[in-house]
Order: structure tokens, then sequence, then C-alpha cells
């Protein structure tokens, strides 16, 4: 099993009330699911063997949870004190220089929006894939737990992202993390944390996150169903939402 770790520095300048964040994405996936067994099965005179999804051992996901939980490193960071939209607004209020930068980034205007709406609101969460029939899209803002009952079929070996949807409300966020975990049979066979970054308010408008691309698990003992559980969470650790959603892995969109 292989982990590769990427870090990405971006700043959206064509967005000037993005802060600019880091993006990491530490991908310790379902690659690590053992190599594909051939398809080709010769029968005996005794018995006749067909080309059935074979469901992998006990001992098996047993081996790739304890992998990953070998491939799960924290990251020594600590994160500085929040402060709320108002106290950056005042900080060195004399330098000009200084408050248009502010401007720039939060800007000028007072953020007015109803104190009861949390100030993170995730919205949707996309999976594009170029070869799909249609979208894969889940509604964040209704029924959560349908998405267990109404798993989205993903064909395997294709290449993927997730895009999230969001809105900031109030005050600035800082450290924003997308948290993915995937279990088979109960048992954990990936997680996967995705530095989202920091952002300013922007009630009317929402935000994108898009995951780095990665390749859905391929052969027949990864074919199956898949549990997984999702996080939108901060430096604070403010569980702004958490769900969970259901996805099976075939050899094709419609087999």
């Amino acid at each position: 099993m292989q982990t590769n770790v990427q870090s990405r520095f971006y700043c959206e300048g064509d967005r000037p009330d993005v802060v600019s964040y880091v993006r990491v994405s530490v991908a310790a996936s379902l690659h690590s699911l053992p190599p594909p067994l051939t398809e080709t099965v010769q029968p005996t005179s005794s018995s006749t063997c067909t080309m059935a999804e074979q469901e992998p051992t006990p001992e098996q996901l047993a081996a790739i949870a304890a992998a990953n939980e070998e491939a799960d490193g924290s990251v020594n960071y600590k994160p500085p004190a929040q402060k709320s939209l108002q106290e950056i607004q005042e900080l060195d209020k004399d330098d000009e220089s200084l408050r248009k930068y502010k401007e720039a980034l939060l800007g000028s205007a007072a953020v007015v929006v109803d104190p009861s709406t949390p100030n993170v609101q995730v919205t949707r969460m996309t999976l594009l894939c170029e070869t799909a029939p249609q979208p894969l899209v889940l509604d964040l803002t209704g029924d959560l737990e349908n998405f267990r009952k109404n798993p989205f079929t993903l064909k395997e070996g294709v290449e993927y992202r997730i895009k999230i949807n969001f809105k900031v409300n109030k005050e600035i966020v800082s450290g924003l993390k997308y948290i993915q975990q995937s279990f088979r049979k109960g048992v954990k066979v990936d997680k996967t944390e995705y530095m989202v970054g920091s952002y300013g308010p922007r009630p009317d408008q929402e935000y994108e996150f898009l995951t780095t691309m990665e390749e859905s698990p391929k052969g027949m003992l990864a074919r199956g169903t898949y549990n997984v559980k999702s996080k939108f969470t901060d430096d604070d650790k403010h569980d702004h939402l958490s769900w969970e959603w259901s996805l099976n892995i075939k050899k094709d969109w419609k087999d």
C-alpha cells in the first residue's frame, strides 16, 4: 500500500473575498484493497465456477483497516485564537494600506443575517465523473437519513472528484476540513482528510470546494457496498455538518 501526501498552496486572486488557503489531501485510499483476482476461471469436471463478486474475508478487511490506521498521520498544528469579524476590522484601523487590504478581503459592508442562521451551511455534495450517465448529487439541506437507504452506483476503476458547496454567513471561519471515512461490513477501510481553507462571510453566494482526483477501486474483492461517513469541520472542531451515505462499486454503471 502506498500513502500519498500532497500539499498545494492556492490564492484565488479573482475572488478577493476568499482567504488564501492550503489544501492538503491525505489519501490512504481504497486502493489499499488487495489486487483483483483473475476473472477467468477454468471449471473442473466436478464443479462449475462463475464470475460472481467475491466478498473479502474478515481477515482481509482487518488487514486493510490496520494498514489505514498506520497511514493516518496527525499534523502537529495549533490553530490561532479565533477573532470575530468586528475585532479583525478594528485591528490597526489607522493603517490605511491594511484597511484597504481587509476591505478587499472581507468587504466593506456589514454582514446582515438572521442570528439563528448557522455560520457555516453545507448545502450539497456532488460526485463528479466524466463517464457517469448523470450527475450524482446529494442535497444536504433535506432529509439526510435518506442517503443511506439509496446508495450511489459508481463504476469500478473510474476517476472522480467530490465537490462540496457551502456558505459562510457571519464570521470568518478558519481551517475548514472535509473528513471522509469509508466502511465495508462495519470495518473502516479508508479515511481521507481534505484541508478546505479559511473563508470570510458571504451569505448571498456559495463557495465551492473540489477534492483531488481519485480512482474508484476495482476488482472482484473491491465490488460491493460501502458506507461513507462525511464531516465538515474546522480548526475549532465545530461540527458544521455530518452525514452518512452509501456507495455501490459495480462492474458497470448499470450492472
